[in-house]
């Protein structure tokens, strides 16, 4: 299989705004839809958004209105957008491919107050 990197994790203050990156070295990415979920510590992990290969998003209500979910014009790699962050989007964050549950190694964001 093919890794999946993710990149763009990190600290940022409440209010904050980061970006995650997912990409794939084979444009696997750009043929299936692709999601972003989260697990915080003690929690399960959620699905956040996801993005077809046509481009239709969907979000979790949480996030809706501050995270967005694209693609980059070739559609080989999927960003998230968050803005407006809030302490309780601390988590690691997991690209991947839902409907074969492959996904990447994840990322932190921490969230501080």
């Amino acid at each position: 299989q093919v890794p999946l990197v993710q990149s763009g994790g990190g600290v940022v203050q409440a209010g904050g705004s980061l970006r995650l990156s997912c990409t794939a070295s084979n444009l696997v990415l750009r043929w299936n839809t692709v999601g972003w979920s989260r697990q915080a510590p003690g929690n399960q992990r959620e699905s956040v958004a996801t993005i077809t290969r046509n481009g239709e998003t969907t979000y979790a209500d949480a996030v809706q209105g501050r995270f967005t979910i694209s693609r980059d014009n070739l559609g080989g790699t999927v960003y998230l957008q968050m803005d407006n962050l809030r302490p309780d989007d601390t988590a690691v964050y997991f690209c991947g491919i839902p409907g074969y549950d492959y996904w990447g190694e994840g990322t932190e964001v921490t969230v501080s107050s």
